[in-house]
């Protein structure tokens, strides 16, 4: 059975519940001897142990047109392992490979489109993953830019994740039997990255297992990340000339859960995202690893994150995963 997105009021009362039993479960000091704080523990992922796949695949793209409520057009780009020779452009309706493939929906930034970012996108689903882009009805490009509505948009995520979940039993669509909905996660970046963050706290969907942000900051979804244990990794430029690195750096700072920041001395807000070169093949080869582990359950691919990260000296990992 798949897990249901929770809605905000239900994780307010659930983080109230929490801490007041946490204030009232604490052990009772002796005279003269301080109480010990609690030992924290760092929860694990919940995916369990496997493999990814040790092949690349050829990339198909298609489109999936949504519309949430009536009034919110949501039309999604999909990038999926295909049939076929590595290593070309995605191809348009491309038959999909053989296998059950994880999910990742992928949120983009203000005045973007899913397209921009495909050279990031289609090397995840190269490496064996299904990526779901949404184009926002009021942040993409060509739309009336109302940066408010990004609060709107945790929530389209979600419903397109369950649109997208409910092709795996579609009857004749082409990624039936394709799509691992006990293996899912969210990405973005910049208000695509609100967007993702969002999604672990306020907007807590209890369906994703670990989530990518891309330059993102916690205005207005604030940082009471909820629920069951999800990893995150940051990707933030030093050098960011829209969100300072000191406020996602403040973001990270306050998950309480498995994380690492991959942090680019000489990153900007995230052009290295958009074009080919050196800055984009290690972002790409640490978030590969990174999906890898927390989607797979490969433990050999959180091995190999660390020297992906810092290969070539463009980055820095701080590593608590």
């Amino acid at each position: 059975m798949s897990r249901r997105p929770t809605p905000a009021l239900a994780v307010a009362a659930l983080l109230a519940m929490t801490v007041a039993g946490c204030s009232s479960g604490a052990a009772p000091a002796v005279r003269g001897i301080p109480t010990p704080p609690p030992k924290a523990t760092t929860p694990a992922p919940r995916v369990p142990a496997g493999n990814a796949p040790t092949e690349t695949f050829a990339v198909g793209v298609r489109q999936l047109k949504l519309n949430r409520d009536g009034d919110r057009p949501l039309p999604v780009t999909l990038w999926y392992p295909a049939r076929g020779a590595a290593g070309g452009t995605p191809e348009r309706s491309a038959p999909a490979a053989t296998g059950r493939f994880p999910v990742v929906m992928f949120s983009h930034g203000l005045g973007a489109r899913p397209e921009d970012y495909q050279l990031l996108l289609s090397r995840w689903a190269a490496a064996g993953f299904v990526v779901a882009a949404p184009r926002f009805p009021h942040t993409g490009t060509g739309s009336d830019g109302n940066v408010l509505d990004v609060l709107n948009q945790p929530a389209d995520v979600s419903y397109a994740l369950t649109q997208v979940l409910a092709l795996d039993t579609k009857a004749d669509d082409p990624l039936r039997g394709r799509l691992d909905e006990e293996r899912v996660a969210a990405a973005g970046h910049s208000a695509g990255g609100v967007t993702t963050i969002g999604l672990f706290t306020a907007g807590r969907d209890e369906r994703l297992d670990a989530g990518i942000v891309f330059a993102g900051t916690a205005l207005g979804v604030g940082t009471a990340f909820a629920g069951a244990a999800a990893p995150q990794l940051f990707v933030h430029g030093e050098a960011d000339e829209v969100v300072d690195y000191a406020a996602g750096k403040a973001v990270y700072d306050a998950v309480p859960w498995p994380k690492a920041m991959l942090s680019l001395p000489k990153g900007d807000h995230g052009r290295a995202l958009l074009a080919d070169g050196r800055a984009l093949r290690v972002v790409a080869d640490t978030t590969v690893e990174f999906l890898r582990w927390t989607l797979y359950g490969d433990a050999k691919a959180k091995d190999r994150l660390p020297a992906d990260a810092t290969r070539g000296n463009l980055a820095t990992l701080d590593d608590h995963l």
